[in-house]
Protein backbone atom coordinates (compact mmCIF):
# COMPACT_ATOMS: atom_id res chain seq x y z
CA UNK A 1 0.00 0.00 0.00
CA UNK A 2 1.74 3.14 -1.07
CA UNK A 3 2.06 5.92 1.53
CA UNK A 4 0.81 9.76 0.88
CA UNK A 5 3.10 12.02 1.31
CA UNK A 6 1.06 15.67 2.65
CA UNK A 7 1.85 18.54 0.53
CA UNK A 8 3.53 20.10 2.97
CA UNK A 9 6.17 17.74 3.58
CA UNK A 10 7.11 17.63 -0.43
CA UNK A 11 7.39 21.39 -0.01
CA UNK A 12 9.52 21.25 2.85
CA UNK A 13 11.98 18.40 0.70
CA UNK A 14 12.21 20.73 -2.67
CA UNK A 15 13.91 23.53 -0.47
CA UNK A 16 15.90 21.78 1.70
CA UNK A 17 17.45 19.57 -1.11
CA UNK A 18 17.41 23.34 -3.15
CA UNK A 19 19.59 24.79 -0.52
CA UNK A 20 22.53 21.88 -0.22
CA UNK A 21 22.54 22.21 -4.11
CA UNK A 22 23.45 25.49 -3.84
CA UNK A 23 25.74 25.31 -1.09
CA UNK A 24 27.72 22.77 -2.48
CA UNK A 25 27.62 24.99 -5.73
CA UNK A 26 29.22 28.17 -3.57
CA UNK A 27 31.94 26.27 -1.79
CA UNK A 28 33.21 24.78 -5.39
CA UNK A 29 33.16 27.81 -6.86
CA UNK A 30 35.94 29.19 -3.92
CA UNK A 31 38.39 26.48 -4.54
CA UNK A 32 38.41 28.07 -8.69
CA UNK A 33 41.84 29.91 -9.03
CA UNK A 34 41.08 33.92 -8.92
CA UNK A 35 40.57 35.53 -12.13
CA UNK A 36 43.23 37.67 -13.53
CA UNK A 37 42.66 41.43 -12.16
CA UNK A 38 42.18 44.20 -14.71
CA UNK A 39 45.13 45.32 -16.35
CA UNK A 40 46.42 49.11 -15.83
CA UNK A 41 45.71 51.52 -17.54
CA UNK A 42 48.53 52.97 -19.67
CA UNK A 43 49.15 56.78 -17.97
CA UNK A 44 48.68 59.85 -20.23
CA UNK A 45 51.61 61.67 -21.36
CA UNK A 46 51.57 65.70 -19.76
CA UNK A 47 49.87 68.33 -22.16
CA UNK A 48 51.72 69.29 -24.38
CA UNK A 49 54.34 72.36 -23.29
CA UNK A 50 54.97 75.17 -25.66
CA UNK A 51 58.60 75.45 -24.54
CA UNK A 52 60.86 72.37 -23.66
CA UNK A 53 61.64 72.11 -19.79
CA UNK A 54 65.03 72.51 -18.57
CA UNK A 55 67.28 69.68 -19.55
CA UNK A 56 69.74 68.91 -16.45
CA UNK A 57 72.46 70.44 -16.36
CA UNK A 58 73.30 71.80 -19.79
CA UNK A 59 75.26 75.22 -19.80
CA UNK A 60 71.60 77.20 -20.96
CA UNK A 61 69.76 75.29 -17.26
CA UNK A 62 68.67 75.97 -14.50
CA UNK A 63 68.97 73.08 -12.42
CA UNK A 64 68.41 72.11 -8.77
CA UNK A 65 71.54 71.02 -6.74
CA UNK A 66 71.98 67.86 -5.14
CA UNK A 67 69.12 67.17 -2.10
CA UNK A 68 66.72 69.91 -4.05
CA UNK A 69 63.70 69.26 -5.67
CA UNK A 70 63.58 70.13 -9.48
CA UNK A 71 59.83 72.08 -9.11
CA UNK A 72 59.83 73.19 -12.99
CA UNK A 73 56.60 73.79 -15.19
CA UNK A 74 57.06 73.49 -18.72
CA UNK A 75 55.36 76.89 -20.45
CA UNK A 76 52.34 74.41 -20.92
CA UNK A 77 50.52 75.00 -17.72
CA UNK A 78 52.19 71.43 -16.44
CA UNK A 79 53.40 71.57 -13.03
CA UNK A 80 56.23 69.36 -12.87
CA UNK A 81 58.34 67.63 -10.17
CA UNK A 82 60.60 64.88 -12.44
CA UNK A 83 62.40 62.00 -11.67
CA UNK A 84 63.38 59.61 -15.03
CA UNK A 85 63.28 56.22 -15.12
CA UNK A 86 60.02 53.71 -15.22
CA UNK A 87 57.02 55.60 -14.88
CA UNK A 88 53.70 54.63 -13.08
CA UNK A 89 50.53 56.52 -13.46
CA UNK A 90 46.90 56.80 -13.27
CA UNK A 91 44.38 58.53 -15.38
CA UNK A 92 40.71 59.24 -14.29
CA UNK A 93 39.01 60.83 -17.43
CA UNK A 94 35.27 62.42 -16.87
CA UNK A 95 33.04 63.25 -19.70
CA UNK A 96 30.91 66.35 -19.78
CA UNK A 97 28.58 67.38 -21.99
CA UNK A 98 30.97 66.54 -25.05
CA UNK A 99 34.04 67.68 -23.13
CA UNK A 100 36.52 64.97 -21.77
CA UNK A 101 38.77 66.31 -18.83
CA UNK A 102 42.06 64.11 -18.45
CA UNK A 103 43.92 63.98 -14.96
CA UNK A 104 47.15 62.60 -14.92
CA UNK A 105 49.57 61.32 -12.03
CA UNK A 106 52.75 60.39 -13.17
CA UNK A 107 55.94 59.20 -10.67
CA UNK A 108 58.95 58.16 -11.85
CA UNK A 109 62.06 56.57 -10.74
CA UNK A 110 65.11 58.93 -9.88
CA UNK A 111 67.42 60.46 -12.58
CA UNK A 112 70.94 60.25 -11.70
CA UNK A 113 73.07 62.60 -13.84
CA UNK A 114 76.93 63.14 -13.94
CA UNK A 115 76.08 66.23 -11.18
CA UNK A 116 74.24 63.88 -9.07
CA UNK A 117 71.19 66.01 -9.63
CA UNK A 118 68.16 64.79 -8.33
CA UNK A 119 65.38 64.96 -11.04
CA UNK A 120 61.89 64.39 -9.12
CA UNK A 121 59.29 64.86 -11.26
CA UNK A 122 55.72 64.67 -10.05
CA UNK A 123 53.29 65.52 -13.12
CA UNK A 124 49.86 66.90 -12.67
CA UNK A 125 47.54 67.70 -16.20
CA UNK A 126 44.19 68.65 -17.31
CA UNK A 127 43.47 69.24 -20.95
CA UNK A 128 40.58 68.39 -23.42
CA UNK A 129 40.65 65.62 -24.91
CA UNK A 130 38.47 63.92 -27.19
CA UNK A 131 36.06 60.74 -26.10
CA UNK A 132 39.21 58.80 -24.53
CA UNK A 133 39.42 55.25 -23.66
CA UNK A 134 41.96 55.26 -21.08
CA UNK A 135 41.23 51.82 -19.24
CA UNK A 136 42.43 50.36 -23.23
CA UNK A 137 44.72 53.05 -23.86
CA UNK A 138 43.46 53.60 -27.05
CA UNK A 139 41.19 56.33 -27.99
CA UNK A 140 37.65 56.68 -30.03
CA UNK A 141 37.58 58.29 -33.35
CA UNK A 142 34.90 61.75 -33.06
CA UNK A 143 34.88 65.39 -32.23
CA UNK A 144 34.78 67.17 -28.77
CA UNK A 145 33.47 70.61 -28.70
CA UNK A 146 34.98 72.23 -25.90
CA UNK A 147 33.21 75.58 -23.95
CA UNK A 148 34.11 78.60 -25.08
CA UNK A 149 35.11 77.49 -28.88
CA UNK A 150 37.17 75.18 -30.13
CA UNK A 151 37.35 71.43 -30.70
CA UNK A 152 39.21 68.06 -30.60
CA UNK A 153 39.07 65.87 -33.56
CA UNK A 154 40.12 62.17 -33.04
CA UNK A 155 40.55 60.07 -36.11
CA UNK A 156 40.25 56.61 -37.01
CA UNK A 157 43.91 55.89 -37.12
CA UNK A 158 43.92 57.19 -33.05
CA UNK A 159 45.45 60.85 -33.95
CA UNK A 160 44.08 64.04 -32.04
CA UNK A 161 44.08 67.39 -33.29
CA UNK A 162 42.78 70.39 -31.53
CA UNK A 163 41.35 73.32 -32.89
CA UNK A 164 40.79 76.74 -31.32
CA UNK A 165 37.70 78.74 -31.58
CA UNK A 166 38.71 80.07 -35.13
CA UNK A 167 39.09 76.82 -36.42
CA UNK A 168 42.88 77.16 -36.55
CA UNK A 169 44.81 73.85 -36.11
CA UNK A 170 46.51 75.02 -32.94
CA UNK A 171 48.46 71.18 -31.99
CA UNK A 172 48.00 67.16 -32.92
CA UNK A 173 49.06 64.04 -30.51
CA UNK A 174 49.50 61.27 -32.94
CA UNK A 175 48.58 57.65 -31.98
CA UNK A 176 51.84 56.97 -30.04
CA UNK A 177 52.20 60.15 -27.65
CA UNK A 178 54.27 62.96 -30.24
CA UNK A 179 52.95 65.82 -29.48
CA UNK A 180 53.04 68.89 -32.05
CA UNK A 181 52.47 72.55 -31.73
CA UNK A 182 51.38 74.34 -35.14
CA UNK A 183 51.86 78.68 -36.15
CA UNK A 184 49.34 80.82 -36.96
CA UNK A 185 49.84 79.51 -40.37
CA UNK A 186 48.88 76.01 -39.47
CA UNK A 187 52.42 75.22 -39.95
CA UNK A 188 54.04 72.76 -37.44
CA UNK A 189 56.56 74.81 -35.00
CA UNK A 190 57.80 72.69 -32.19
CA UNK A 191 57.13 68.88 -31.56
CA UNK A 192 57.77 66.97 -28.29
CA UNK A 193 58.38 63.25 -28.32
CA UNK A 194 57.58 60.75 -25.98
CA UNK A 195 61.58 59.73 -25.78
CA UNK A 196 62.32 63.90 -24.65
CA UNK A 197 62.86 64.92 -27.74
CA UNK A 198 62.22 68.89 -28.78
CA UNK A 199 61.77 70.11 -32.28
CA UNK A 200 61.62 73.71 -33.29
CA UNK A 201 60.63 74.89 -36.86
CA UNK A 202 61.72 78.32 -37.75
CA UNK A 203 59.58 80.79 -39.98
CA UNK A 204 62.15 80.06 -42.57
CA UNK A 205 62.61 76.43 -43.09
CA UNK A 206 65.75 76.53 -39.94
CA UNK A 207 65.33 72.70 -37.71
CA UNK A 208 66.37 72.51 -34.16
CA UNK A 209 66.70 69.29 -32.26
CA UNK A 210 67.52 68.98 -28.77
CA UNK A 211 67.78 65.45 -27.14
CA UNK A 212 69.41 64.77 -23.53
CA UNK A 213 72.02 62.60 -23.14
CA UNK A 214 72.00 59.51 -20.66
CA UNK A 215 73.75 61.08 -17.38
CA UNK A 216 73.27 64.44 -18.32
CA UNK A 217 74.11 67.02 -20.99
CA UNK A 218 72.13 67.68 -23.92
CA UNK A 219 72.79 66.71 -27.81
CA UNK A 220 71.23 69.86 -29.84
CA UNK A 221 71.39 69.78 -34.07
CA UNK A 222 70.05 71.79 -37.15
CA UNK A 223 70.23 68.88 -39.50
CA UNK A 224 72.83 67.90 -41.79
CA UNK A 225 75.97 67.08 -39.62
CA UNK A 226 75.54 71.15 -37.68
CA UNK A 227 75.36 71.46 -34.04
CA UNK A 228 76.50 70.40 -30.86
CA UNK A 229 77.05 68.27 -27.74
CA UNK A 230 77.56 69.08 -24.14
CA UNK A 231 79.10 66.85 -21.72
CA UNK A 232 80.02 67.58 -17.79
CA UNK A 233 83.00 67.30 -15.92
CA UNK A 234 84.70 69.00 -12.58
CA UNK A 235 87.48 71.59 -12.66
CA UNK A 236 89.22 71.97 -9.11
CA UNK A 237 85.68 70.28 -7.17
CA UNK A 238 83.44 72.92 -9.47
CA UNK A 239 81.21 71.80 -12.15
CA UNK A 240 81.91 72.29 -15.87
CA UNK A 241 80.60 71.71 -18.73
CA UNK A 242 81.90 71.05 -22.15
CA UNK A 243 80.28 71.93 -25.35
CA UNK A 244 81.24 70.37 -28.52
CA UNK A 245 80.47 72.24 -31.83
CA UNK A 246 80.60 70.58 -34.97
CA UNK A 247 80.27 72.27 -38.14
CA UNK A 248 81.56 71.49 -42.06
CA UNK A 249 83.34 68.32 -40.62
CA UNK A 250 85.44 70.47 -37.84
CA UNK A 251 84.85 70.48 -33.80
CA UNK A 252 86.03 72.69 -31.85
CA UNK A 253 84.95 73.15 -27.78
CA UNK A 254 84.17 75.93 -25.72
CA UNK A 255 83.95 75.55 -21.97
CA UNK A 256 80.81 77.15 -19.56
CA UNK A 257 81.23 77.20 -15.45
CA UNK A 258 78.79 76.09 -13.19
CA UNK A 259 77.48 77.97 -10.33
CA UNK A 260 74.07 78.52 -8.62
CA UNK A 261 71.29 80.64 -7.83
CA UNK A 262 68.19 80.51 -6.02
CA UNK A 263 68.63 76.63 -5.22
CA UNK A 264 69.32 76.30 -9.39
CA UNK A 265 72.26 75.46 -11.41
CA UNK A 266 73.25 77.86 -14.55
CA UNK A 267 76.20 77.66 -16.22
CA UNK A 268 77.90 80.51 -17.44
CA UNK A 269 80.43 80.90 -20.88
CA UNK A 270 84.31 80.80 -19.82
CA UNK A 271 86.79 82.89 -22.47
CA UNK A 272 89.46 80.51 -23.76
CA UNK A 273 91.84 83.85 -24.18
CA UNK A 274 92.30 86.61 -22.51
CA UNK A 275 93.73 89.91 -23.41
CA UNK A 276 96.20 92.58 -22.77
CA UNK A 277 94.72 95.22 -20.27
CA UNK A 278 95.58 97.95 -22.50
CA UNK A 279 93.56 96.16 -25.53
CA UNK A 280 91.01 95.97 -23.75
CA UNK A 281 90.61 100.07 -22.69
CA UNK A 282 91.35 100.24 -26.63
CA UNK A 283 88.13 98.64 -27.57
CA UNK A 284 86.25 99.46 -24.86
CA UNK A 285 86.81 103.45 -25.56
CA UNK A 286 85.89 105.51 -28.81
CA UNK A 287 88.49 106.41 -31.64
CA UNK A 288 89.38 109.37 -32.24
CA UNK A 289 87.62 109.96 -34.87
CA UNK A 290 84.63 107.49 -36.92
CA UNK A 291 86.29 105.34 -39.41
CA UNK A 292 84.55 103.55 -42.66
CA UNK A 293 85.57 99.94 -43.09
CA UNK A 294 84.37 97.57 -45.89
CA UNK A 295 82.89 94.23 -44.70
CA UNK A 296 83.12 92.75 -47.89
CA UNK A 297 79.48 91.07 -47.39
CA UNK A 298 78.38 92.27 -50.70
CA UNK A 299 78.17 89.10 -52.97
CA UNK A 300 77.60 86.65 -49.95
CA UNK A 301 73.99 85.12 -50.45
CA UNK A 302 72.93 85.88 -46.59
CA UNK A 303 73.51 89.64 -47.28
CA UNK A 304 71.34 89.61 -49.88
CA UNK A 305 68.74 87.72 -48.11
CA UNK A 306 68.91 89.87 -45.30
CA UNK A 307 68.82 93.14 -46.71
CA UNK A 308 65.68 94.09 -45.56
CA UNK A 309 66.55 93.38 -41.87
CA UNK A 310 70.26 94.39 -41.74
CA UNK A 311 72.61 97.30 -42.77
CA UNK A 312 76.34 98.04 -40.95
CA UNK A 313 77.08 101.27 -40.02
CA UNK A 314 78.46 103.31 -42.68
CA UNK A 315 80.90 104.29 -40.44
CA UNK A 316 82.31 103.69 -36.80
CA UNK A 317 83.03 105.98 -34.10
CA UNK A 318 83.39 103.26 -32.02
CA UNK A 319 85.35 99.33 -31.43
CA UNK A 320 81.71 98.57 -29.99
CA UNK A 321 80.21 99.82 -33.01
CA UNK A 322 82.02 97.51 -35.04
CA UNK A 323 81.67 94.69 -32.65
CA UNK A 324 77.42 95.05 -32.88
CA UNK A 325 77.57 94.45 -36.64
CA UNK A 326 80.19 91.89 -36.00
CA UNK A 327 78.23 90.26 -33.57
CA UNK A 328 74.70 90.61 -35.71
CA UNK A 329 75.80 89.62 -38.69
CA UNK A 330 77.38 85.98 -37.20
CA UNK A 331 73.92 85.43 -36.23
CA UNK A 332 72.70 86.12 -39.38
CA UNK A 333 74.87 84.57 -41.74
CA UNK A 334 74.73 80.93 -39.19
CA UNK A 335 71.11 81.14 -39.46
CA UNK A 336 71.16 81.50 -43.50
CA UNK A 337 73.74 78.66 -43.41
CA UNK A 338 71.26 76.24 -41.09
CA UNK A 339 68.46 77.10 -43.25
CA UNK A 340 70.37 75.75 -46.42
CA UNK A 341 71.56 73.09 -44.75
CA UNK A 342 68.60 71.96 -43.25
CA UNK A 343 67.07 72.13 -47.17
CA UNK A 344 64.12 74.82 -46.44
CA UNK A 345 60.87 73.95 -47.99
CA UNK A 346 59.84 75.15 -50.97
CA UNK A 347 56.64 76.49 -48.88
CA UNK A 348 58.87 78.32 -46.66
CA UNK A 349 60.63 79.78 -49.59
CA UNK A 350 57.23 81.15 -51.00
CA UNK A 351 56.07 82.82 -47.57
CA UNK A 352 59.51 84.48 -47.32
CA UNK A 353 59.09 85.94 -51.05
CA UNK A 354 55.51 86.70 -50.38
CA UNK A 355 56.81 89.00 -47.28
CA UNK A 356 59.34 90.66 -49.22
CA UNK A 357 56.30 92.89 -51.11
CA UNK A 358 55.62 94.28 -48.41
CA UNK A 359 56.97 97.80 -46.05
CA UNK A 360 60.76 97.02 -45.36
CA UNK A 361 61.35 95.73 -41.65
CA UNK A 362 64.63 96.79 -40.71
CA UNK A 363 67.15 96.73 -37.39
CA UNK A 364 66.57 100.34 -36.11
CA UNK A 365 69.67 102.38 -35.29
CA UNK A 366 67.95 102.54 -31.41
CA UNK A 367 68.40 98.87 -30.85
CA UNK A 368 71.63 98.57 -32.35
CA UNK A 369 72.60 101.20 -30.35
CA UNK A 370 71.44 99.03 -27.52
CA UNK A 371 72.97 96.16 -28.19
CA UNK A 372 76.30 98.36 -29.04
CA UNK A 373 75.79 98.94 -24.81
CA UNK A 374 75.82 95.44 -24.11
CA UNK A 375 78.75 94.77 -25.60
CA UNK A 376 80.50 97.72 -24.13
CA UNK A 377 79.61 96.36 -20.89
CA UNK A 378 80.69 92.74 -21.53
CA UNK A 379 84.52 94.19 -22.73
CA UNK A 380 84.79 95.49 -18.88
CA UNK A 381 83.55 92.40 -17.71
CA UNK A 382 85.99 90.55 -19.37
CA UNK A 383 88.73 93.07 -18.78
CA UNK A 384 87.72 92.57 -15.14
CA UNK A 385 87.95 89.02 -15.21
CA UNK A 386 91.65 89.17 -17.17
CA UNK A 387 92.75 90.85 -13.75
CA UNK A 388 91.30 87.99 -11.73
CA UNK A 389 91.69 84.79 -13.75
CA UNK A 390 90.32 81.68 -11.74
CA UNK A 391 92.62 79.37 -11.29
CA UNK A 392 93.60 75.90 -13.27
CA UNK A 393 92.46 73.01 -10.99
CA UNK A 394 92.45 69.43 -11.70
CA UNK A 395 90.09 68.40 -13.87
CA UNK A 396 87.98 64.97 -13.40
CA UNK A 397 85.07 63.18 -14.42
CA UNK A 398 83.84 62.49 -10.81
CA UNK A 399 82.32 64.39 -8.36
CA UNK A 400 84.44 65.72 -5.50
CA UNK A 401 85.05 64.04 -2.32
CA UNK A 402 81.53 65.86 -0.65
CA UNK A 403 79.51 65.03 -2.96
CA UNK A 404 78.15 67.38 -5.86
CA UNK A 405 76.50 70.42 -4.29
CA UNK A 406 76.67 74.23 -3.42
CA UNK A 407 79.63 75.16 -1.69
CA UNK A 408 79.70 79.13 -2.30
CA UNK A 409 77.22 81.97 -2.29
CA UNK A 410 74.18 82.10 -4.97
CA UNK A 411 75.59 84.01 -8.38
CA UNK A 412 72.73 85.87 -10.27
CA UNK A 413 72.63 84.72 -14.08
CA UNK A 414 73.41 87.01 -16.33
CA UNK A 415 69.48 86.29 -17.86
CA UNK A 416 68.22 87.81 -14.64
CA UNK A 417 70.85 90.45 -13.90
CA UNK A 418 69.16 93.93 -14.02
CA UNK A 419 72.68 95.35 -15.85
CA UNK A 420 71.70 92.83 -18.72
CA UNK A 421 67.97 93.66 -20.78
CA UNK A 422 69.27 93.14 -24.63
CA UNK A 423 69.32 89.69 -25.74
CA UNK A 424 70.19 88.46 -29.49
CA UNK A 425 68.09 85.25 -30.34
CA UNK A 426 71.24 82.61 -31.08
CA UNK A 427 69.04 80.12 -31.85
CA UNK A 428 65.21 79.24 -33.22
CA UNK A 429 62.61 79.44 -30.81
CA UNK A 430 58.78 78.76 -30.40
CA UNK A 431 56.96 80.91 -28.32
CA UNK A 432 53.46 80.39 -27.28
CA UNK A 433 50.51 83.09 -28.42
CA UNK A 434 47.32 84.45 -26.87
CA UNK A 435 45.48 82.34 -29.72
CA UNK A 436 46.72 78.99 -29.07
CA UNK A 437 49.29 78.78 -31.63
CA UNK A 438 53.13 79.27 -31.94
CA UNK A 439 55.10 82.27 -33.12
CA UNK A 440 59.14 81.80 -34.26
CA UNK A 441 62.06 83.82 -32.98
CA UNK A 442 64.79 83.59 -35.10
CA UNK A 443 69.10 84.08 -34.85
CA UNK A 444 68.83 88.32 -34.95
CA UNK A 445 66.19 89.00 -33.46
CA UNK A 446 66.34 91.03 -30.78
CA UNK A 447 64.73 90.86 -27.11
CA UNK A 448 64.49 93.43 -24.08
CA UNK A 449 63.75 91.51 -20.63
CA UNK A 450 60.54 93.25 -19.09
CA UNK A 451 60.50 90.99 -15.58
CA UNK A 452 63.17 90.29 -13.49
CA UNK A 453 61.59 87.77 -11.67
CA UNK A 454 60.73 84.44 -12.96
CA UNK A 455 57.02 83.01 -13.47
CA UNK A 456 56.10 79.40 -11.97
CA UNK A 457 57.33 78.05 -15.43
CA UNK A 458 60.84 79.37 -15.06
CA UNK A 459 60.09 82.03 -17.74
CA UNK A 460 60.08 85.74 -18.09
CA UNK A 461 58.23 88.60 -20.19
CA UNK A 462 60.48 90.07 -23.09
CA UNK A 463 59.56 92.41 -25.62
CA UNK A 464 60.45 91.66 -29.01
CA UNK A 465 62.50 94.69 -30.23
CA UNK A 466 63.27 93.70 -33.65
CA UNK A 467 62.36 90.63 -35.81
CA UNK A 468 62.20 89.41 -38.67
CA UNK A 469 59.65 88.01 -41.56
CA UNK A 470 57.50 86.05 -39.99
CA UNK A 471 58.25 85.73 -36.59
CA UNK A 472 56.77 86.97 -33.86
CA UNK A 473 56.21 90.53 -34.36
CA UNK A 474 58.37 93.58 -33.12
CA UNK A 475 56.32 94.69 -30.09
CA UNK A 476 54.58 92.22 -28.83
CA UNK A 477 55.25 90.43 -25.36
CA UNK A 478 56.05 86.81 -25.13
CA UNK A 479 57.35 84.56 -22.25
CA UNK A 480 60.13 83.51 -22.63
CA UNK A 481 62.16 80.80 -20.83
CA UNK A 482 65.39 82.45 -18.32
CA UNK A 483 67.53 78.80 -19.50
CA UNK A 484 67.32 80.32 -23.25
CA UNK A 485 67.74 83.94 -22.34
CA UNK A 486 70.78 82.66 -20.37
CA UNK A 487 71.92 80.24 -23.59
CA UNK A 488 71.43 83.86 -25.58
CA UNK A 489 73.78 85.45 -23.14
CA UNK A 490 76.15 83.08 -23.17
CA UNK A 491 76.31 82.99 -27.09
CA UNK A 492 76.77 86.50 -27.25
CA UNK A 493 79.29 86.39 -25.00
CA UNK A 494 80.78 83.98 -26.69
CA UNK A 495 80.99 86.23 -30.24
CA UNK A 496 82.16 89.27 -27.86
CA UNK A 497 85.48 87.35 -27.39
CA UNK A 498 85.46 85.96 -30.71
CA UNK A 499 85.45 89.72 -31.96
CA UNK A 500 87.84 90.62 -30.32
CA UNK A 501 90.43 88.27 -31.91
CA UNK A 502 88.93 89.55 -35.50
CA UNK A 503 89.44 93.42 -34.46
CA UNK A 504 93.05 91.90 -33.26
CA UNK A 505 93.71 90.68 -36.71
CA UNK A 506 92.11 93.40 -38.66
CA UNK A 507 93.61 96.92 -36.82
CA UNK A 508 95.19 98.95 -38.60
CA UNK A 509 93.57 97.74 -42.17
CA UNK A 510 90.89 98.38 -44.21
CA UNK A 511 90.51 101.71 -42.79
CA UNK A 512 90.56 100.46 -38.80
CA UNK A 513 93.10 102.37 -36.52
CA UNK A 514 96.10 100.76 -34.86
CA UNK A 515 95.77 99.59 -31.86
CA UNK A 516 98.10 98.01 -29.09
CA UNK A 517 99.23 94.55 -29.14
CA UNK A 518 96.24 92.00 -28.28
CA UNK A 519 98.39 90.80 -25.79
CA UNK A 520 96.29 87.28 -25.91
CA UNK A 521 97.28 84.42 -23.33
CA UNK A 522 95.08 81.05 -22.51
CA UNK A 523 93.12 80.84 -20.22
CA UNK A 524 93.39 77.39 -18.25
CA UNK A 525 90.08 77.66 -17.20
CA UNK A 526 87.95 77.78 -20.68
CA UNK A 527 90.56 75.36 -22.12
CA UNK A 528 88.32 72.39 -23.52
CA UNK A 529 88.95 69.03 -25.57
CA UNK A 530 86.44 68.24 -28.72
CA UNK A 531 83.65 65.22 -28.03
CA UNK A 532 85.50 62.55 -30.39
CA UNK A 533 81.18 61.15 -30.88
CA UNK A 534 79.83 64.55 -31.56
CA UNK A 535 79.33 63.57 -35.45
CA UNK A 536 77.48 60.14 -34.66
CA UNK A 537 75.71 61.65 -31.80
CA UNK A 538 74.20 64.31 -34.24
CA UNK A 539 73.02 62.03 -37.06
CA UNK A 540 71.32 59.62 -34.91
CA UNK A 541 69.41 62.28 -33.05
CA UNK A 542 68.51 63.33 -36.96
CA UNK A 543 67.65 60.25 -37.74
CA UNK A 544 65.07 60.50 -34.86
CA UNK A 545 63.80 63.49 -35.49
CA UNK A 546 63.00 62.93 -39.28
CA UNK A 547 60.98 59.71 -38.28
CA UNK A 548 58.86 61.92 -35.40
CA UNK A 549 58.67 65.31 -38.06
CA UNK A 550 56.98 62.40 -40.59
CA UNK A 551 55.27 61.22 -38.20
CA UNK A 552 53.41 64.38 -37.18
CA UNK A 553 52.93 65.48 -40.66
CA UNK A 554 50.99 61.88 -41.26
CA UNK A 555 48.84 62.21 -38.70
CA UNK A 556 48.33 65.90 -39.36
CA UNK A 557 46.87 65.14 -42.76
CA UNK A 558 44.95 62.23 -41.39
CA UNK A 559 42.85 64.36 -39.02
CA UNK A 560 41.03 67.47 -40.68
CA UNK A 561 38.12 69.40 -39.84
CA UNK A 562 39.49 73.15 -39.19
CA UNK A 563 40.49 76.29 -40.86
CA UNK A 564 43.96 76.89 -41.53
CA UNK A 565 44.16 78.72 -45.08
CA UNK A 566 42.61 82.35 -43.07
Amino acid sequence: MRRIVPSGDVFRCVCLSVLLFSFSAFAAAQKKPDAPAPSKPAPSAPAPAAHPAPSAPHPNAATPHAGTPNNTAPHGGTNTNASGGATHGGTNTTTHAGNSSTNTTTHANANNSKTGTANNTHTASSSAAAHTNTAAGAKTPGTVNHPGGGKSVTSAAGHTTNFNSAGKRTSVETRTGTKASFDHTGHVSSIHTKSGMAINHGAHGERRFESRRPGGGRVVGYGHGRGYAERGYYRGGRPYMRRTYYYGGRSYAYAYRGYYYGGYRYYGYVPAYYYAPGYYGWAYNPWAVPVAYGWGWGPSPWYGYYGYYFAPYPVYAAPSLWLTDYIIAANLQAAYDARASANANAEAAAQDQAASGGGQVTLSPEVKQQIADEVRAQIAAERDAAAHPEPAGAVSSAPPAGGDQQTGPDELPSALDPAHRTFIVSEVLSEATADGTECALSPGDVLTRIEDKPDANQSVKVLVASSQRNDCASGTQVAVAVTDLQEMHNAFRAKVSEGLGKLAENQGKNGLPAGPAPGAQANPAGQAQPDLTVEADLQAQQDDASQSEKEVADAAANTQGGNDDD
